[in-house]
């Protein structure tokens, strides 16, 4: 479903600098939690260190996309919100 444009607005005030706060201390606290846990361990720099399972390159195919699946979106009927109109962006700020 979807949310009632004022509680997003709302939230947006409230929860995502909160959010962002407990990130950042977070971040601040990583490199001594690093150091503490498998800090050599980096697979994203060194990918032989990855656990996961290697996937075959015969398993994987190229789609091009004159293949894929045509989606005919004709018949929908295009509404205020897609066209901009009626919106209320500016009741972010």
């Amino acid at each position: 479903g979807s949310l009632p444009k004022w509680v997003v607005n709302k939230s947006s005030q409230f929860l995502a600098p909160k959010a962002m706060k407990k990130m950042y201390k977070a971040c601040l606290k990583y490199p001594d939690w690093k150091q503490k846990h498998d800090p050599h361990f980096k697979p994203w720099l060194f990918p032989e260190q990855s656990r996961l399972p290697a996937l075959a390159l015969s398993e994987l195919s190229l789609q091009h996309a004159d293949s894929l699946e045509n989606i005919d979106e004709s018949s929908l009927a295009e509404s205020k919100e897609d066209r901009g109109e009626g919106s209320d962006e500016d009741s972010l700020t």
